[in-house]
């Protein structure tokens, strides 16, 4: 059990034990959490598939765990963030194709939208955010391990693959036997694979793909596999082993089961824990655009305070499904119009040191739960009527003190009010403006390659969001409506 000494991080009166459980994902089950090294805490998230703008399941899955680091750090530890960024794949090259632009561009483009939607919402930034074409020696090294301790094989020129086979764990993360699972997708090209569940490490180089999508490797010429990434950056970053892997429901199987297997295969430890976000849903199925329900963030922010959507989008334990409704938004809007509103008139806003603040010890434990969000928030919703009752009573020092109570938990769900009066606003107008700038750079690229269909649906959603579109001669601006 972790059991943390009374922290300067807590605050000055904190005095009792602190004690982290977490759900792990490969166990099924909530245990306690021991980092391999006391005080300090490595993470690997799967970030973005950089292949079209933001919605919220992506900021949903971001913003979970924003939360976890943000704790973790409040309760003294040293915490090292890694989320990478798939910047090359299947769908990325097809849009970009589709799209007539550089496949690169086109990743280089929504790579800079979500970097504008994680800011606006006020997520932490990561430690390191590397991308997958940048880590390709890392890539190749980890093949050649794999390959030498009998566990992938070369077939074709550039195809290499992990032989399920040969390592008897693989499908124990999701609890799986490999009679049962599916072929895996991977396209062959006619490359016989030892088994049909055998996944790719490494695809050979297509014909009708850009040569710049493709590098040199003792195999032959090719790009990496989904998977392969992760594995090789989460150890470049943080060691042949790790304390959380963390990532949507959606990718333990494949994604996270082939990542374990290929990194313990090759003699890493690996993740120790692993934390999987539940979706945002809507009517009960998950949030996509393959279901045509997904909520871009560029529309949301266009109407939305950014801090409005981020309250909606944490107020849940971060392994719950949420339920997007129509009154999601404006019932968020109205708990932190009541939140902010008793902290701008009982706030005497001194400048003191919110991790100085002792923080209710019922908020602590029910972080310390899971994070179960919702339960801390009925604490921080109690300090609030507790508050509001001082300041009708006129006890203006007891609503200051309910006040900064008030402050030092939601700074650590990233709610402060004061830090969101100070930076919000120019924040929010600035991530807006570039996740605005990514959907009108992809309609100028329809344009280009004659898809006025795609081009004419880009322009009316974004009109659908309150945001007016003029074309001229040096090009498109934008102006909320």
């Amino acid at each position: 059990m972790l059991t943390a000494r009374p922290s300067r991080a807590l605050g000055r009166r904190y005095a009792w034990p602190v004690s982290l459980h977490l759900f792990d994902s490969a166990t099924h089950a909530v245990r306690p959490f021991e980092p391999l090294v006391p005080g300090k805490v490595g993470i690997y998230l799967c970030g973005a598939t950089v292949q079209s703008a933001p919605h919220i399941g992506h900021l949903r899955a971001a913003l979970a765990f924003d939360v976890l680091v943000r704790w973790l750090r409040r309760t003294g530890h040293e915490v090292t963030v890694v989320r990478n960024v798939t910047d090359i794949d299947d769908k990325i090259l097809a849009k970009a194709a589709e799209a007539k632009t550089d496949w690169w561009a086109w990743a280089y483009t929504h790579e800079r939208a979500f970097t504008a939607a994680y800011d606006a919402v006020g997520l932490l930034p990561p430690t390191y955010e590397p991308r997958a074409t940048g880590h390709v020696p890392e890539m190749v090294e980890l093949m050649q391990l794999l390959i030498e301790r009998g566990h992938a094989y070369v077939a074709g020129s550039g195809e290499v693959w992990f032989d399920v086979r040969s390592w008897p764990a693989y499908g124990e993360l999701t609890n799986q036997n490999v009679d049962d699972m599916k072929p895996a997708p991977d396209a062959t090209d006619g490359v016989q694979k030892r088994d049909p569940a055998d996944f790719a490490l490494w695809k050979g180089a297509k014909p009708h793909e850009p040569a710049t999508a493709s590098w040199d490797t003792p195999f032959g010429r090719g790009r990496p596999g989904w998977h392969l990434e992760c594995s090789a950056m989460a150890r470049r970053y943080l060691g042949d082993e790790f304390d959380i892997h963390a990532g949507g429901l959606d990718l333990r199987f494949p994604h996270h089961e082939n990542e374990q297997a290929q990194s313990r295969a090759a003699g890493f430890g690996f993740a120790q824990l692993w934390m999987h976000n539940g979706w945002v849903t809507q009517s009960g199925e998950k949030m996509s655009k393959s279901l045509g329900n997904g909520l871009l963030v560029s529309e949301l922010l266009a109407h939305t305070p950014a801090v409005v959507l981020r309250y909606a989008l944490v107020t849940a334990r971060y392994r719950s499904m949420l339920e997007w409704g129509e009154s999601t938004l404006s019932d968020a809007a109205a708990a932190w119009e009541r939140l902010s509103s008793f902290v701008e008139r009982a706030s005497t806003d001194d400048g003191t040191d919110l991790a100085e603040v002792t923080l209710p010890r019922a908020f602590v434990t029910a972080m310390d739960d899971d994070l179960d969000v919702a339960a801390a928030l009925a604490v921080v919703h109690e300090t609030l009527r507790v508050g509001n009752t001082s300041l009708a009573e006129g006890r203006h020092a007891d609503a200051a003190e309910s006040a900064l109570s008030l402050r030092a938990m939601l700074d650590v769900l990233g709610l402060d009010p004061v830090a969101w009066r100070t930076t919000g606003d120019a924040r929010a107008a600035t991530a807006l403006d570039a996740l605005v700038t990514a959907e009108l750079d992809a309609r100028s690229a329809a344009r280009a390659a004659r898809d006025f269909a795609a081009a004419d649906a880009i322009r009316d959603r974004l009109n659908a969001a309150g945001v007016a579109v003029e074309d001229s001669p040096d090009g498109s601006r934008w102006s909320l409506a």
